[in-house]
């Protein structure tokens, strides 16, 4: 048993934490009040290979694992929570379904361009009626001759105003359930899809959040992603791979919010000491510390065993449940830490605890983490 990282991994992260500190941290309070996307900083994620790092060299991604993966989405997190989402979303959601789901056609069509950052994806599955529900599904598709037709709304999407292609699920047979959900290829300049409202956010506000309209949207048999009504159930097996993304973004917004409270304790002065030698400050922060290297190894185990080509439904679920909820607590911490001026945007830790709530809520919330992992250890269906 091994618990050290590779030279190549340390690199990583190294070559990651100075690209963020260097290009995305002097921009990051802009972007949050404004609602900016990062275009900029995404197209640079795109050069270094952070767009595509799960996929071969040969469709233009990194060729890294999920450790990898892991490490470039904390790293990232860690400066500033939106752009890791964006990444995660485009990375885990949009292009891993493609390459699990796709034929080698569509693989090859697609992935070199969102691998490289040329284009950036979406992926469609919550609606107005079906969050934890997603089985829910009221989007339909019907066929018309050799095209297909899709009509209804999706919410709450990832890169919705600024994805070059959308991934959606559609209803094609209503009466086989979640077998009757398929996944469909949509380009934005289509006809008949249009992105809709754009949320306005407690948190990640430079991550574009929207819903997306289709409205008797044509689109080729070839758009059909994987067999017709199996869609849903290759979104689960990609959701098993997004949530190790959101744990590893858990991790990265603890660590940040965490180095803020550790530095903020060694130069803030009470009763003429620093409050870093107060007991009362040095039992939070080693409870922050402890929490977050635990829950960096169960990512790192999730990571590991998706390597491997292990199943991940518990561990993915384990991991994205626990970095989640001890992100909250750690971001709560760090704004306690430091009093006042936690409440207010000239400190770091005030936009952590914005951010970091959304962690507990999108790819499946706690609740249905905890679904996830009872029925694993139950065996029911």
């Amino acid at each position: 048993m091994d618990f050290s990282y590779s030279d190549d991994q340390r690199q990583l992260r190294r070559a990651v934490r100075e690209f963020a500190e260097a290009e995305i941290k002097p921009h990051v309070r802009e972007w949050d009040e404004k609602s900016e996307f990062p275009s900029r900083a995404i197209a640079k994620c795109g050069e270094l290979g952070l767009m595509g790092s799960i996929f071969p060299e040969s469709l233009g991604g990194a060729g890294y694992g999920y450790i990898e993966y892991s490490i470039l989405i904390e790293e990232l997190a860690r400066v500033d929570p939106s752009v890791a989402l964006i990444v995660a979303a485009h990375t885990s959601l949009c292009s891993n379904h493609i390459y699990i789901a796709g034929t080698e056609e569509q693989k090859k069509k697609y992935l070199p361009k969102l691998a490289t950052g040329e284009w950036l994806g979406c992926w469609s599955l919550t609606e107005p009626e079906a969050g934890s529900d997603a089985g829910g599904t009221r989007t339909a598709a019907s066929q018309d001759g050799a095209d297909w037709v899709v009509n209804g709304a999706k919410t709450f999407t990832t890169n919705a105003h600024y994805a070059n292609l959308c991934v959606a699920m559609a209803v094609t047979d209503r009466s086989r359930s979640h077998h009757g959900i398929s996944a469909f290829l949509v380009e934005t300049g289509t006809e008949g899809f249009r992105p809709g409202k754009k949320e306005d956010k407690l948190g990640m506000r430079a991550s574009d959040t929207g819903e997306v309209i289709f409205s008797n949207c044509r689109v080729g048999g070839d758009a059909l992603l994987g067999l017709a009504g199996e869609g849903f159930i290759d979104a689960l097996r990609v959701l098993d791979g997004g949530r190790i993304s959101i744990a590893a973004l858990s991790v990265g917004i603890a660590q940040g919010a965490f180095d803020a409270a550790l530095r903020y304790a060694k130069q803030r002065k009470q009763f003429g000491r620093f409050i870093s030698e107060f007991q009362a400050i040095q039992f939070k922060l080693a409870d922050m510390a402890t929490e977050i290297d635990a829950a960096r190894l169960l990512v790192m185990r999730s990571a590991w065993l998706k390597d491997q080509g292990k199943s991940v439904n518990r561990e993915s679920a384990m991991a994205k449940l626990y970095a989640s909820e001890i992100a909250v607590r750690v971001c709560n911490e760090a704004v306690q830490i430091h009093g006042g001026y936690g409440f207010t945007k000239d400190y770091p830790v005030e936009k952590f605890y914005r951010d970091v709530k959304l962690m507990t809520i999108g790819e499946g919330t706690s609740e249905i983490q905890k679904l996830v992992i009872a029925r694993q250890l139950l065996k029911t269906p």
